[in-house]
């Protein structure tokens, strides 16, 4: 599983001209599945993501997490994250999870974010959608549940 994670003032996702999902300050979690992909990936990235310290504490350090900020979070499902360009220049998608499989943890990812009390929105599955942003910093986090140790 792997996640790009945006710092942002505010983020929004957008189908056929109409907001489907919206956040203030927060994280916009822009989220791939990959075949093998399971519970411990989920569990695992759902726990990193939560916890990022990537806001500034009263120092201006980056120590917060978005838990701590009562930040939200807009979580984008993102199969192009698997895309694979080592052979050739079109990307390959053989790794990406089937439909079925990859919207289900992408629903779990978003449902067990907000049973951790973190307002989370997300996009459409498999819709065609626009995403807005205004990035803040920038600061800009890469997660893989296979690059974890």
């Amino acid at each position: 599983m792997r996640a790009v994670i945006q710092r942002v003032t505010r983020a929004s996702v957008t189908v056929d001209q109409k907001v489907v999902g919206e956040i203030a300050q927060g994280l916009l979690v822009l989220l791939g599945v990959e075949k093998e992909d399971g519970d411990n990936d989920l569990s695992y990235l759902v726990s990193k993501t939560l916890g990022l310290r990537i806001f500034a504490d009263d120092d201006g350090k980056m120590n917060r997490s978005v838990v701590d900020v009562g930040g939200g979070m807009l979580v984008v499902s993102q199969f192009t994250l698997l895309g694979n360009v080592q052979k050739g220049k079109r990307p390959s998608f053989g790794d990406a999870a089937a439909p079925a499989i990859a919207n289900e943890l992408y629903q779990q990812f978003a449902n067990m974010s907000r049973e951790a009390g973190v307002q989370t929105e997300t996009g459409i599955f498999q819709a065609d959608m626009a995403v807005e942003l205004i990035n803040d910093g920038p600061v800009t986090i890469l997660l893989d549940s296979r690059k974890r140790f």
